[in-house]
């Protein structure tokens, strides 16, 4: 099994930046994939960006050039660098895990935490 928390969530100006996190803890063995994704109240939850446990990485249009997804495996933590945020980036995000590929639909993924909140301000 594979516990996943993530902070870092706040209020933030648009055009600012924000860092959120998400530690992973458990017994389950070997390296998963991760993946962000965001949701809004009345919406599906829709991929931001999935990283390997070899470094691959993959985003979604409204991310690339402004996200960066990243993670250290010493400490089971991943991270999600957004800068030049914009006020349709509020959303709750959320760290996903799972297995043999990364993959943009949240279905798949076996491993959720309970989200942070991200409130981008015009």
């Amino acid at each position: 099994q594979v516990q996943l928390v993530e902070s870092g969530g706040g209020l933030v100006q648009a055009g600012g930046s924000l860092r959120v996190s998400c530690v992973g803890s458990g017994s389950a063995s070997g390296i998963y994939v991760m993946s962000w994704f965001r949701q809004v109240p009345g919406k599906e939850r829709v991929f931001v960006a999935g990283i390997s446990g070899g470094g691959i990485t993959v985003y979604s249009d409204s991310a690339k050039g402004r996200f960066t997804i990243s993670r250290d495996n010493a400490k089971r933590t991943v991270y999600l660098q957004m800068n030049s945020l914009k006020p349709e980036d509020t959303a709750v995000y959320s760290c996903a895990a799972r297995r043999l590929g990364i993959i943009t639909r949240p279905d798949p993924y076996e491993f959720w935490g309970q989200g942070t909140q991200v409130t981008v301000s015009s």
